[in-house]
């Protein structure tokens, strides 16, 4: 029903589970550490093999409903360099729509979103709130670059 930076304390081994309300992020690392996992309304029985998650699930965190507008600036260059563009819908190819060749910091000021390490919302993920992420690699990314963008509305839950 919320945040849980450590599941072991209720669970040894989590490797299924099923949302009956509400949007998660799930993470195979303890303090909403690693691979992320965005978990609608379902059950997701077989879920973790199915994306290669090796691990079970460790840690969750509740992405809070949002009704207003939505609004990101991408950058492509850690500390907010080189092209940047605001975002107010999706995006599912930085390269095609900006000609952007990924994107590696970002300011999001409305809304929930999720960024994708390939086009057309594939590959690794990471859930963005609101707030300045200037190096993506300090976050546990390492390396990553983003190459689509989904905004989480109320249509997800």
């Amino acid at each position: 029903m919320s945040d849980c930076p450590d599941m072991s304390s209720y669970l040894n081994r989590c490797h299924s589970c099923r949302v009956e309300r509400g949007c998660f992020v799930v993470y195979d690392r303890n303090n909403y550490m690693g691979n992320q996992y965005f978990m609608r309304r379902g059950e997701y029985a077989d879920y973790m093999s199915m994306m290669g998650m090796s691990e079970c699930i460790r840690s969750c965190r509740m992405i809070p409903m949002h009704r207003g507008s939505f609004r990101m600036k991408i950058y492509e260059r850690e500390n907010f360099g080189g092209q940047m563009h605001e975002l107010m819908e999706d995006c599912d190819s930085v390269m095609d729509r900006y000609r952007m060749p990924h994107c590696m910091s970002c300011n999001v000021m409305d809304g929930h979103w999720m960024m994708y390490e390939q086009a057309h919302f594939r590959g690794r993920m990471i859930y963005m709130r609101p707030g300045e992420y200037r190096n993506f690699s300090q976050m546990g990314g390492s390396g990553m670059r983003f190459m689509s963008i989904r905004h989480i509305n109320d249509s997800c839950y």
